[in-house]
């Protein structure tokens, strides 16, 4: 068991788009959408490509989704989400982000996922990229299907209370693990861990990294559009005060 582990967000930080709105059209394929629902998606799918999402916008997407998977079957959404991965999600996937993975991986630390969207949707995801683990919200579940309840929110303060979780029951020693992420609604991640970084942060997230010396990374090759991309600070040079993305690997 290592003493170091790197978290990773997941939306825009790992993958360019919403993974919770990613399967908008599938889901409306099998029949578990409207059509008017999926163009509702595929319509904030585009705003949150351009500009991210704050907290009043992920708490609107989080009941919507609640309230339209009630009565879904978990199996039936594994399945379509197994199904269309590698046309939905490998394209999305930033090919910085999978090297920046990788090069934690070498150097022994744990990589662990941890999103806002579904146990349903990330965990795939996650296996995609090797990760050890994955903290994802929990939707409630009774005789196999969505009761519409959330056990689990993994969003803002939440997050960093599972990261405090983990580490305490498998020995993180957080001062030198590390964590990325877009968003200002993951500061409180950020701010657990000894080595945070910003990823195509949102401007709130931006500023307050620039405020505490973070580093700034701006990740945009994805699969099929440019090979061989690599984990580079925003403007080409360090933000002030920044250290490597993964120091001494």
């Amino acid at each position: 068991m290592t003493g170091e582990a790197a978290f990773f967000d997941l939306d825009k930080t790992l993958i360019s788009l919403s993974s919770t709105l990613a399967f908008s059209r599938p889901f409306y394929e099998r029949g578990l959408i409207s059509r008017a629902a999926m163009l509702r998606g595929l319509f904030a799918q585009a705003v949150f490509q351009r500009a991210g999402a704050g907290q009043l916008q992920m708490g609107r997407i989080r009941s919507q989704a609640s309230r339209l998977c009630r009565g879904w079957p978990v199996e039936g959404v594994r399945e379509i989400v197994r199904d269309n991965l590698e046309t939905i999600i490998v394209p999305h996937l930033y090919d910085e982000a999978r090297a920046l993975v990788a090069e934690h991986h070498a150097a022994g630390r744990d990589v662990i996922v941890v999103s806002a969207s579904g146990h349903e949707v990330v965990d795939p995801i996650g296996a995609l990229l090797g990760a050890d683990t994955v903290i994802a919200t929990q939707m409630m579940v009774a005789d196999g299907l969505y009761t519409g309840d959330v056990a689990f929110y993994a969003f803002g303060e939440a997050k960093a209370a599972k990261i405090h979780e983990l580490a305490a029951g498998r020995g993180y020693d957080l001062a030198d693990c590390y964590a990325y992420s877009d968003s200002i609604t993951d500061l409180p991640m950020l701010t657990a861990v000894g080595h945070p970084a910003a990823v195509n942060p949102d401007r709130a997230l931006r500023r307050e990294a620039v405020r505490r010396g973070w580093p700034i990374l701006v990740f945009t090759a994805e699969p099929y559009r440019q090979a061989g991309g690599a984990a580079r600070p925003a403007g080409g040079t360090p933000s002030p005060g920044a250290e490597p993305p993964v120091h001494g690997m």
